[in-house]
């Protein structure tokens, strides 16, 4: 079970280093943190997406916002902590 917990405490590391990327502008597609973004968004989507499916979108001045990181870390905690 520890490899369990280690892999899922793992995940909600990467989702959150996405999360804090996602933040920063890439100045370009082939500069290093384009290509970081790039693995992450590839290791976070698979999650992430059917998430923002369900999920409403609601807007701040215009501005989507995105909560389905905050669900997927407290998903995770929570599945990691059941099990």
């Amino acid at each position: 079970m520890t490899l369990i917990h280690e892999i899922i405490s793992l995940y909600i590391l990467i989702l959150f280093i996405a999360a804090a990327l996602s933040w920063f502008p890439a100045s370009s597609s082939s500069g290093g943190l384009a290509q970081t973004q790039r693995i992450f968004g590839a290791l976070t989507e698979p999650v992430l997406r059917p998430l923002r499916q369900i999920l409403p979108r609601p807007r701040a001045g215009g501005v989507p916002i995105d909560f389905s990181v905050l669900v997927a870390i407290l998903l995770l905690y929570f599945i990691n902590r059941v099990i």
